[in-house]
């Protein structure tokens, strides 16, 4: 099975994806309304990482997806699919603020990894950006292995940059 194949099943049953980012936010809701101010203790805690990563994880892709397919294949926002490109990013945004309320993301376990995650994603696509608008390659006559050397250390420089400016 393709991508777009993937897409398009998903596109054919609209309510496998609506009942899925629906059920996500809802389900921190009701526990944020049972386990008021015990979001830190140990049955709340694992079932916010569940939800998490269950909404962080397609939201990251439709994302990473949005990126690649305004910028490098130049697609008009007007033919963005709303149900796999819109939906899993509102849904995100939902849940993790109603989980928000009721604990820290410092007590949830995992989450370090998944926003440290979102961060390395984030500079991937700036560093293809500007290495897609620079067109670095085509000037530059210098073995493959040296590019990605260069990567690798800007990759690192923008974590080292991203977390000093957290820590802040």
């Amino acid at each position: 099975m393709t991508l777009r194949a993937f897409f398009d099943y998903l596109g054919e049953n609209p309510l496998v994806l609506l009942s899925y980012f629906a059920l996500i936010p809802f389900t921190a809701f009701l526990a944020g309304m049972l386990g008021r101010g015990e979001g830190h203790q140990s049955p709340w805690k694992y079932l916010y990482t569940i939800l998490i990563y269950g909404v962080c994880i397609p939201g990251i892709f439709a994302v990473a997806l949005s990126v690649y397919f305004f910028l490098f294949e130049r697609g008009s926002i007007m033919n963005a699919n709303v149900l796999i490109q819109v939906l899993p990013i509102v849904s995100m945004v939902l849940t993790l603020a109603i989980i928000r309320q009721n604990v820290s993301f410092d007590a949830v376990p995992g989450f370090e990894k998944i926003s440290s995650l979102m961060l390395m994603i984030g500079a991937v696509f700036v560093l293809m950006y500007l290495l897609d608008r620079t067109h670095l390659i085509a000037f530059v006559n210098v073995p493959v292995q040296y590019l990605v050397l260069i990567v690798v250390g800007l990759l690192l420089a923008f974590r080292y940059g991203f977390r000093q400016l957290i820590a802040r």
